[in-house]
This record gives structure tokens, C-alpha cells and sequence, in this order.
């Protein structure tokens, strides 16, 4: 049931029939759709209301030398089904383009690439019929030796971005380059929502808690670029990304699984001020990881823990 099934470049050239290839890149994208369709029913039968898309939905969408190729028209439907679909259950979709989308880069050719793919993945959401609830996260980038310098061609990048893809973004700090704090004082700045990922402040920190910085992150998602289209849509709760270290030697990577206990301490530590907020996992089991979670904080329950369904709980500080 994999949403991302692929083309390489390689196998595309080897194809006689350049139409006949491209309808073949079709035929496999609405095969990734079907699947994403099937994998957001999986989670409605789980109570699982946030999902994270894969952005290799359409293989070689990006790709310079396929510049004059535009399969929205073709997979129209497929594209409508699943966001009739996420529309109709309430479902919170995103998408976290590839790394190699970086606004901070000082060469013009990878930028004109990283914009290329943004607007790849607002057209996504536009196909199928998402407000901009629907955001993309992505990070500020690299340094290049020079993270002041690096952070500036990101705000003035991130500036000059049409309207449509500013009000899908999301910033997420990273675990090497940009902490929380220059991520959310990047927020501040371009009024963009933040998403705190609890595991890369772990790492990557100027001494700070994270719950020292949530009334501010809270903040960011009362900004202009993250509310929602009309006064009578829902707005979105903040997002915050959770995951546990591979091992004591290396730290940065994703374990299988999500502990409780030091996900379970930052909700309590901004339960007070915190009505809801979507907690997206970041683990190698995905749906296994989340199951064995649940079934983790059921042990807390009668300790500030109440589960309220298979994918839910409420905390109290």
C-alpha cells in the first residue's frame, strides 16, 4: 500500500514514446493517490485526524527535464478524491518537502529549485481543494559558514514568496543548523506559524526548555499566515513533532518507537496554557509507533493522563 511509488529518470529515457511515458508517470501517481486515499481511511478507523503526505506523490513532478509536463489535469479526480476525503473527516494534512528544499542557499540555481518545489506542493494541496490549513513544513536550511548571512537570504527569500505558498508554511527547527529559538525568532519576523520538534531541541539547544518558549510559540500560530481563510473555519491547532533517540550513541536519528515519559513531561509542562495542539510522530514503526504509545499512556491514566480514544488523550499539568 505505498503511497510513493517511484520512476527513475533512467527507466523514464529508456521509454521510446515520450507521451506513452509520461502516461505512465500518471498512471502511477493516481496508484500513489489511491493508496494515500486507503491509508487516510486506516487512519479514521484509528482516530487519527493528522497525517503527514508523502511528497513523491507524482514521480519526477520536479524534474528539470520535465519542465513542460503538467499531470494535474490527468489526475484531477484522484487529486479531488482524497481531499474530499480529508475534508469530510476533518483531517489536518501536510506535507515536509525533501531536504533539498532551502530558501537560505546562496546559489540561484538551487533556489530557483526550492520554488519550483514549493509551488509542486501547493498545487498539491489546490488539486485537492485544501485550504491553507493545509501547510507545508520545512526548515530554514543550511549555514554555509555563515548563519547570520544564511538566515537573512531565507527572510528575503521567504519575502518575495508568492502569498499562496506563505500561507502554507510552516518552520521546524532542526537538530543541527537553526535552534528553536533562531527558528522562532524567524517566525516572529515573517509571521509564520512554528513547529516545535521537542527531539531536535533536545539536541540542537542555547540552554533553554522548550516549555520556556511555548507562550511564544503558542503565539505564532495566531499570526496573519496561519489563520485559517474564513473567520468560520476551525483554526489549526500549534503542531509539535515528537520522536525518541536511536540510541546513547546516536542521538539524532529516529528510534522505532516514541517513549512516553519525556513526551508525556513537556504536555504537562504547557498543559495550563495549551487548549489542544496535534503532536505529529516521527518514528520508524509510524502507525506501530503510535499504537505502542497509546498503549504506554494508558498506564498513566489516573495520573493527569485520560485516553479518550485510540489516537487522543487529554493531560492535565
Amino acid at each position: 500500500m505505498s503511497p510513493s511509488r517511484t520512476m527513475t529518470l533512467k527507466s523514464f529515457a529508456k521509454l521510446a514514446d515520450r507521451e506513452a511515458a509520461l502516461r505512465k508517470l500518471e498512471h502511477i501517481a493516481a496508484e500513489n493517490l489511491h493508496n494515500t486515499l486507503r491509508l487516510l481511511k486506516h487512519c479514521t478507523y484509528n482516530d487519527v485526524h493528522v497525517y503527514r503526505l508523502t511528497s513523491k506523490l507524482i514521480p519526477l513532478a520536479t524534474h528539470p527535464d520535465l519542465v513542460d509536463w503538467n499531470p494535474f489535469a490527468a489526475l484531477a479526480d484522484s487529486f479531488r478524491e482524497v481531499g474530499d476525503y480529508a475534508r469530510e473527516h476533518q483531517m489536518r494534512l501536510s506535507f515536509h518537502p525533501d531536504h533539498f528544499t532551502v530558501l537560505s542557499t546562496p546559489r540561484p540555481e538551487v533556489l530557483e529549485s526550492s520554488i519550483r518545489d514549493l509551488r509542486y506542493h501547493v498545487d498539491m494541496f489546490e488539486a485537492m481543494g485544501l485550504d491553507c490549513r493545509a501547510k507545508n513544513n520545512i526548515h530554514i536550511g543550511g549555514a554555509y559558514g555563515d548563519k547570520p548571512s544564511a538566515g537573512e537570504r531565507f527572510a528575503e527569500a521567504a519575502v518575495k514568496l508568492p502569498e499562496s505558498f506563505k500561507r502554507r508554511l510552516t518552520l521546524e527547527n532542526d537538530d543541527k543548523t537553526f535552534d528553536a529559538i533562531e527558528t522562532l525568532e524567524m517566525c516572529e519576523r515573517l509571521s509564520l506559524p512554528m513547529v516545535l520538534d521537542i527531539h531536535h531541541q533536545w539536541v540542537n539547544n542555547q540552554g533553554e526548555t522548550p516549555s520556556e518558549l511555548w507562550p511564544r510559540i503558542l503565539r505564532t500560530w495566531e499570526s496573519d499566515y496561519a489563520q485559517a481563510d474564513s473567520p468560520a473555519d476551525r483554526p489549526l491547532p500549534p503542531k509539535i513533532h515528537a520522536s525518541s533517540p536511536k540510541s546513547e550513541t546516536d542521538r539524532r536519528s529516529h528510534a522505532d518507537g516514541v517513549e512516553a515519559g519525556p513526551l508525556l513531561d513537556f504536555l504537562r509542562s504547557i498543559a495550563s496554557v495549551t487548549e489542544e495542539v496535534d503532536v505529529m510522530l516521527e518514528a520508524k514503526l509510524k502507525d506501530g509507533a503510535l499504537f505502542a504509545l497509546m498503549d504506554e499512556l494508558s498506564h498513566y491514566q489516573g495520573d493527569g493522563v485520560e485516553i479518550l480514544d485510540r489516537a487522543s488523550v487529554r493531560i492535565s499539568g
